[in-house]
């Protein structure tokens, strides 16, 4: 990367608490500062040169083309024909965020200042499996809050149960123990990870770790090395530690569905790997690359997938992760204020 090194880390670094970088990506990162995206070095408003740019920096540094089964040429034709010389920047960002929606990609965006390009379809065709105003039901109103979960116990005090939002949502090592502790008398725990769009791998890291009992290898990383299609490094492990604070080693039961993204789906990616831990309700809304940022030479940013995580069998899970034992919303449930995937969460952790 000649320029805009400084943007690039910090986009980087803020996927993990602290600033820290797990050593996995280490070499990553270093790979992608010496090839990775260049920052304009001329500022122009030119439509041509600013769809050549878009096009140029997802042609040599996306990492899901064949995946996808994409023809980037094509789509180059396809858009390159609507171009003109009289488009406002209005009229521009939206054919540039139409180009890029052809990757079918939540975790590819063009960003300025009047709007963000986005791509939803991932989730759109799913059930939702998650109605707010049963779930506060099972909160309450005197449930803890440790850092961005929300916790409570339920079935008569006998299973624990931990709903989090956002893995952008700070949880410290402090507060697990705390909800651990609030737990240590349960049989059984329930993380209800429904409706987070993720966030932070570093948080994905530090639940998934009070789980383990010894290094477990919880999925690989590939980096691109070089601008075409399939230039690609070797699979890197990715290996998890255990915490040394307070583990858990009783059943659990993680509940997801489409909207567990990202870094949730990273998250539920690891947990399926422990022995104790059964995955319930529907498939994960996927993202599985890691995303980095580059810039048009108006300034807008583009964000988009350069590094694919596998899992442990070295497949992708860009297109989600099929649940253990699939669970949906019935309605008949929800009239009578009962959340299907929460009660049959509970009656499978009390069965033994």
């Amino acid at each position: 990367m000649k320029t805009g090194n400084k943007n690039f880390l910090q986009h980087i670094f803020s996927y993990f608490p602290g600033g820290r970088l797990p050593v996995f990506l280490t070499l990553t990162v270093l790979l992608l500062l010496a090839t990775g995206c260049e920052k304009a070095d001329v500022y122009t408003m030119n439509p041509k040169a600013n769809f050549d740019a878009l096009w140029r920096i997802i042609d040599e540094h996306y990492c899901f083309f064949e995946y996808k089964n994409v023809d980037w040429n094509e789509v180059y034709r396809k858009y390159d024909s609507q171009l003109s010389d009289t488009l406002n920047k209005y009229e521009l960002f939206d054919l540039l965020g139409n180009m890029l929606a052809e990757l079918k990609d939540g975790h590819t965006n063009l960003m300025s200042s009047f709007d963000v390009a986005r791509y939803w379809a991932w989730y759109e065709n799913y059930p939702r499996n998650f109605n707010e105003d049963i779930h506060k039901l099972y909160l309450g109103q005197n449930y803890r809050i440790a850092g961005g979960i929300k916790y409570q116990l339920l079935a008569d005090d006998k299973i624990g149960y931990m709903f989090y939002e956002s893995f952008s949502s700070s949880v410290s090592d402090s507060g697990l123990n705390e909800v651990f502790m609030h737990f240590k008398d349960c049989k059984g725990l329930i993380i209800d990870v429904r409706e987070n769009g993720g966030g932070s791998l570093g948080y994905s890291d530090r639940i998934a770790s009070r789980f383990l009992d010894r290094d477990t290898v919880v999925g690989y990383i590939i980096h691109k090395t070089g601008p075409g299609h399939n230039d690609f490094s070797k699979l890197y492990p990715i290996e998890l530690t255990p915490s040394k604070y307070t583990r858990w080693l009783r059943p659990v039961v993680v509940l997801t569905n489409r909207h567990s993204y990202s870094a949730t789906n990273d998250f539920v990616n690891k947990m399926r790997n422990f022995p104790q831990v059964t995955i319930m309700g529907d498939r994960t809304g996927g993202g599985g690359g890691l995303p980095f940022n580059s810039e048009l030479p108006n300034g807008w940013r583009v964000r988009f997938s350069a590094s694919p995580l596998l899992d442990i069998d070295k497949q992708c899970a860009e297109d989600g992760i099929e649940p253990d034992v699939k669970v949906a919303l019935q309605s008949a449930d929800v009239d009578k204020g009962k959340d299907t995937l929460i009660e049959s969460a509970i009656a499978f952790l009390l069965k033994d």
